[in-house]
């Protein structure tokens, strides 16, 4: 299957299913606040080293979770009963994204470069990418930042400054989501952390579904 380029002067993408069994789908195009609201919309997202060109994915199966449906151990709940959990949305967008940078930067390397900062603030600005951050006793303990769209959730990347940090920060923005009847949180990639969380596979035919069935209404949250 081959990989498609995209040019920059033609905003669109080729066909989802034809992405290669490793989930790569294009290359090339750029990170215009148009093309990155096409891409999320078709599952698509871009994911790539910093200095290289732009690669877009979308895998076959798709790891998610349902806002009302995730998962909090009993470690987690004892944990939270004894400190002030405070969730406030959209506290400081440009600081949490470089958060979750640097964090990254100094464990595994990251990439969240200068590039993608500017297209994410500008997604921000256009009101469809979102952070979440969780304070702790008065301290902030971690955040998460991710796209929306309809009633979708993408999740990019999360941080932590205090233990549990990005868990809050993800129990967070789940209630929040259930409470505005959102259908999912895609985490686009599996990892164990997010497993623990509640997070499934699903088929393409299942998640496209429900992005679809998602796609179309506002999400609206104001700044805390």
């Amino acid at each position: 299957m081959p990989v498609f380029r995209l040019r920059r002067q033609e905003i669109c993408f080729p066909n989802p299913t034809l992405a290669q069994e490793d989930g790569l789908l294009a290359v090339g195009g750029d990170l215009c606040v148009e093309r990155l609201l096409l891409a999320y919309s078709h599952g698509i997202f871009p994911w790539y080293n910093p200095g290289d060109e732009i690669l877009w994915w979308c895998p076959h199966e798709r790891f998610v979770i349902f806002p009302n449906e995730v998962h909090i151990s009993r470690s987690m709940k004892k944990y939270m009963k004894k400190h002030e959990v405070v969730i406030r949305p959209n506290r400081d967008f440009a600081d949490t994204m470089h958060r979750c940078r640097m964090k990254r930067e100094l464990d595994e390397g990251t990439w969240i470069s200068d590039e993608m900062e500017e297209a994410y603030a500008a997604l921000h600005r256009a009101g469809y990418a979102v952070s979440v951050e969780a304070f702790e006793d008065g301290l902030l303990a971690g955040g998460l930042y991710g796209v929306v769209i309809g009633r979708c959730f993408f999740g990019e990347s999360m941080f932590s400054e205090r233990e549990n940090g990005s868990k809050l920060a993800l129990i967070g923005l789940a209630r929040l989501l259930a409470e505005q009847d959102f259908l999912l949180i895609d985490c686009q990639f599996h990892t164990q952390h997010l497993e623990s969380m509640g997070g499934r596979f699903l088929s393409w035919e299942e998640y496209d579904r429900l992005l679809q069935e998602g796609l179309g209404q506002n999400f609206v949250q104001k700044d805390s």
